[in-house]
């Protein structure tokens, strides 16, 4: 009876993910008070709404060896969060890391720090979201830590919150919020279409709200 109940809640909360991938980063933060959000990352893909469970991992500044190690520990839907210190003197990501985190189903990698093979990547479908690229490749000597409470961009990231990323950028929230915070995001979304579609029919009278920009 428990494994059948885990298996209906972790259906659930995968379900509740997957719709943030039709929301954007920007009604997301504005229904989060505009508070969280990490800064400086963009990035490095084709396009299109990333969201999925964190995966976290703290190490020092150009070294991917508890990178590596948190790759093994990827499940679907899963997103590798990695806080690099933001550091930008050597790629912590390139083209066979992010083939290995998407052969395993991840929902895309976000780097407080640099990446490389940035023209492979940037074609990519798979989100990859970062501060910089760089040609030159990290140590593996360690130390680091995984599935931990960090910080990327100023923002701070705890396992198994929800990660959502876009052209905009990545924020995160625990996903306990993730039910009344859909909800409030499907309200705007549909406030910001009817005032888009008054734009258009030319009855537009002005309004101020959290859709403001």
């Amino acid at each position: 009876m428990r494994q059948h109940q885990h298996r209906q809640e972790a259906s659930s909360d995968a379900a509740l993910i997957e719709a943030f991938r039709t929301t954007s980063t920007a009604v997301i933060s504005d229904n989060l008070d505009r508070l969280p959000g990490a800064l400086g990352l963009r990035p490095f893909y084709s396009g299109g709404v990333m969201a999925g469970r964190a995966v976290t991992v703290r190490t020092s500044c150009g070294d991917n060896l508890a990178v590596y190690r948190a790759l093994d520990l990827l499940e679907p839907g899963n997103v590798l969060v990695i806080d690099g210190g933001g550091d930008t003197g050597r790629a912590l990501i390139g083209e066979i890391m992010a083939a290995i985190a998407a052969s395993k189903g991840a929902a895309g990698i976000v780097v407080d720090g640099a990446i490389r093979d940035s023209a492979v990547l940037s074609r990519s479908s798979f989100p990859c979201f970062a501060r910089a690229a760089i040609h030159r490749g990290p140590y593996k000597n360690g130390p680091g830590a995984i599935n931990e409470s960090i910080a990327i961009g100023g923002m701070v990231v705890e396992p198994g919150n929800v990660v959502v990323g876009d052209e905009d950028g990545v924020v995160a929230f625990p996903v306990a919020k993730a039910p009344e915070l859909l909800a409030a995001v499907r309200e705007q979304q549909s406030r910001e279409a009817e005032i888009l579609l008054s734009i258009r029919e030319g009855r537009y009278r002005g309004a101020y709200g959290k859709e403001s920009a």
